[in-house]
């Protein structure tokens, strides 16, 4: 059995709960409404004895046949029941908004606070006492924890796992990853069609989600850094049978939180904030990692900042040598001890708050205390690190007044101080349009800015931050390029890429007053980001600019333009922001 997960004691603070279930009042009244909750749930066979006052757990599942990455947790719910009904819980399974990243248009990002808003919703207005929640694709994971935050129920989440590792003419490949290295290939004549291709099964070859270190399996680590998830939740791969008994122990181990009254709120505080922060600098984590761990925090109540991703991960080297940083991925991660084994090296050198509680009842400390590491190739040690740069780095200057990030462990190291002159693309289309064109006025040393692709702009903040380079340019034999937008990129991207830029265009920001032929000076060790542009001439731009009209004039895209807050703040709709409570609504009528 995988270590930590045995442990299901209450911590030192926790006392078993003395005030009734939530879930008594619907249940637990002989009168008129308690006839009609439990003579309804009757007609699925539920037999009485399970409305005799045992915990009801909500299993909040994001399956969909659309989202691939969660196609199997149809199957891990059962395990998960299984172990509510051992431990004498009553689990009830229900569906929520499920952001798949592979299909949803626009981009999943638009729909992460949807997400939120239906499993907050869900729980609230529902006879549960404690919450599941089923994870894997990159919105699910922070969705479903900010929805839930809003809540504060006992709440344990539970990540679906990655793939199993693409192997492809002896070669070792990785979902996303090489999608952008092969897409390239193909477009600088390395790589023919047809192989491109042919590589697409082999890339995709069971069940789970990205087996890179991408956005998704970032989450699933940083869920077990934050301690909402049990030891090893990130890295066991979907396919492994170890997967499904760790479901089974989150069934068991709810029910016990519940009997505990563990709240979400007495796991989430700052210092598991901090520790996930300086675990994501150590595994090469996503860049998306920030601006979910910003929005949860923010459904916490607690303050959490750009400024804090950058003091906390600035010293922080890249232990884990997996794509798109290095070369192996989440399979071999899990086989050469997975998260533990980080959070081991992390707390040997100081670099952790080692009374951090988790869901299990056990500090992230004592979890992780005893973890080995068994393959140095994949996990390297603290004073041999894989990459010296591990953390996100936040920069500022006039073209960033409110922070910009990049990640130095994807970057090319002699690009991280450069200077060179902008071509714009001032949108999506427009970059499409022109980026192959043989006169594009651009060479190695340009710097490329693409705009209006912020939370507003696109809207929803699409992954097109990692810019495909001009053909020209590939052509020569160049692989990367200085690329600066308000935008986001894939957690399997890889690149010198500035992201994140706040205010982003269309919310006025300086990105949008950028031309082609102004310079640019990037400087990731001053942590500058700068437009040698005259102010005067940037005030003049500001009150030509013409401000920025989003086309998506109703429903929810309406809504979301209206209230979405800058990258900084993590884009939540501003109404949603702080705890709430999982208060027991007026009776039904």
């Amino acid at each position: 059995m995988a270590k930590g997960t045995k442990k299901t004691a209450a911590p030192k603070s926790a006392k078993p709960r003395k005030k009734p279930l939530r879930s008594h009042a619907w249940f637990g009244h002989p009168d008129r409404d308690g006839y009609m909750h439990r003579s309804w749930m009757k007609n699925q066979g539920y037999p009485s004895h399970l409305f005799d006052g045992r915990p009801v757990i909500g299993i909040c599942n994001t399956w969909s046949e659309l989202t691939p990455c969660n196609g199997h947790f149809r199957a891990l719910a059962e395990h998960i029941k299984r172990g509510v009904y051992e431990a004498g819980g009553f689990p009830l399974e229900f569906p929520v908004f499920s952001t798949g990243e592979t299909n949803l248009r626009p981009t999943a990002m638009l729909f992460r606070n949807l997400a939120s808003m239906d499993v907050e919703e869900a729980i609230r207005a529902n006879p549960m006492d404690g919450v599941v929640l089923m994870v894997g694709c990159d919105k699910t994971t922070p969705a479903l924890l900010m929805g839930a935050a809003s809540c504060d129920l006992p709440s344990i989440a539970l990540s679906g796992g990655p793939m199993l590792n693409g192997h492809y003419r002896g070669e070792l490949i990785g979902s996303g990853t090489h999608v952008w290295k092969f897409s390239e290939m193909v477009r600088a004549g390395e790589m023919t069609q047809q192989d491109f291709l042919n590589a697409e099964a082999a890339n995709a070859r069971s069940a789970g989600h990205c087996m890179t270190m991408g956005t998704a399996s970032t989450m699933a680590s940083m869920v077990e850094s934050l301690g909402m998830g049990l030891p090893t939740n990130a890295a066991i791969p979907a396919a492994d049978s170890r997967r499904s008994a760790l479901a089974f122990m989150v069934g068991r181990r709810i029910v016990e939180m519940v009997k505990q009254d563990l709240k979400m709120s007495k796991v989430l505080t700052k210092a598991n904030f901090e520790n996930a922060i300086r675990v994501n600098g150590a595994i090469g984590g996503s860049t998306n990692a920030v601006i979910h761990l910003l929005a949860i925090a923010g459904r916490m109540g607690i303050d959490i900042t750009l400024d804090d991703w950058d003091r906390l991960g600035r010293d922080i080297p890249c232990l884990v040598n997996l794509m798109p940083s290095g070369e192996y991925l989440m399979e071999d991660f899990y086989y050469a001890g997975g998260v533990p084994a980080v959070v081991r090296e992390l707390g040997e050198a100081g670099l952790l708050d080692k009374k951090a509680m988790t869901v299990n009842g056990e500090t992230l400390w004592d979890n992780c205390k005893d973890a080995e590491v068994w393959n140095r190739k994949v996990i390297f040690p603290m004073k041999k690190p894989f990459k010296p740069n591990g953390g996100v780095a936040v920069l500022r200057g006039n073209l960033a007044p409110n922070g910009a990030i990049l990640k130095p462990s994807a970057a090319t190291p002699k690009l991280m101080k450069h200077r060179g002159r902008a071509i714009v693309f001032e949108s999506v289309e427009d970059l499409r349009a022109r980026t192959d064109d043989p006169h594009l006025d651009c060479d190695e040393n340009s710097i490329m800015v693409l705009k209006y692709c912020g939370p507003k702009g696109y809207p929803g903040m699409a992954e097109v931050g990692n810019m495909p380079l001009p053909k020209k340019i590939l052509e020569k034999g160049i692989k990367d390029m200085v690329r600066i937008s308000d935008a986001r990129m894939s957690g399997t991207a890889y690149g010198t890429v500035v992201l994140h830029v706040a205010p982003e265009a269309a919310a006025g920001g300086p990105l949008a007053l950028v031309k082609t032929g102004d310079w640019i000076e990037l400087d990731v060790k001053k942590r500058k980001l700068h437009l040698d542009v005259p102010e005067a001439e940037l005030e003049k731009r500001r009150k030509a600019w013409k401000g920025f009209t989003s086309p998506h004039a109703s429903g929810y895209a309406r809504l979301y333009v209206d209230h979405v807050t800058q990258a900084d703040k993590g884009a939540d709709l501003d109404f949603l922001v702080g705890k709430r409570g999982a208060a027991v609504p007026r009776e039904s009528h």
